[in-house]
């Protein structure tokens, strides 16, 4: 596998820029309970479907958590792969830290998401950066013929993971996503994923790479077309070998 691609990874740059955008109005205290002030406003809204849309705590709680590097891992395993220059698109992009940094390393990215906060919040920075990239609302159209499409730490927030996949692979000819364990004392906003099933499902189609990360993160990266029996079987083998490792 080739070496992945350098990315710039600027932790001081995403609560720097988070401070340039909110003004006045930027608290470092809310950027450090990030996920306590995040819950607090899930449990005030009237749904799940208006959280997703109006929440302005993810613009700490993502913030934070792109200063963690947490999903570089990932974005190491896509960028193996997938030379720069790619088509790709970041689906459940939130503030888009992982589309902004695969723009400066030379890929063509879209970025897909709720019409939101959070994606406001993504074009002032795409602006201030002086960089040209759309952002799709994925209650409209978002387009396909996509090099690679990805998602990190999404899945467990949708009813249906089983179709959030297919959205993917209508849209790609690479899918990469992580399916996270169930910890029912840490986010309220998880549902419980059916992760063998969802393993078994890359393993039904062209599975490039999976592994377990920082210990409860299961990642796929597949084709998104289906295989034969025999190349499914082999895939399967390839999974549980690495449970074990």
């Amino acid at each position: 596998m080739p070496a992945p691609v350098a990315l710039d990874w600027d932790p001081q740059r995403e609560e720097d820029e988070l401070r340039a955008y909110l003004g006045n109005a930027y608290d470092r205290g809310r950027l450090e309970r990030y996920q306590d002030v995040l819950d607090e406003e899930a449990r005030n809204a009237d749904d799940e479907r208006e959280f997703y849309r109006t929440s302005h705590g993810y613009l700490y709680n993502l913030t934070a958590f792109a200063m963690t590097g947490t999903k570089l891992p990932y974005l190491n395993m896509l960028t193996s792969l997938v030379p720069p220059g790619s088509r790709v698109l970041d689906y459940g992009c939130g503030i888009g830290s992982d589309g902004l940094m695969l723009l400066d390393a030379g890929y063509e990215v879209e970025f897909a998401d709720f019409d939101n906060p959070s994606t406001a919040y993504l074009r002032a920075r795409l602006k201030q950066r002086s960089l040209d990239a759309p952002v799709h609302d994925i209650e409209g159209h978002v387009p396909d013929g996509f090099d690679a499409a990805y998602s990190f730490d999404v899945i467990e927030h949708v009813p249906d993971s089983f179709a959030f996949l297919r959205e993917m692979e209508s849209r790609a000819k690479l899918v990469e996503v992580n399916f996270l364990e169930f910890d029912p004392n840490e986010q309220e906003l998880h549902h419980e994923l059916p992760i063998g099933a969802l393993v078994r499902h890359a393993a039904a189609r062209d599975l490039r790479v999976y592994k377990v990360l920082h210990g409860t993160s299961h990642v796929v990266l597949y084709g998104s077309e289906p295989v034969g029996a025999l190349r499914r079987l082999v895939n399967l083998g390839r999974v549980a070998a690495a449970k074990f490792r």
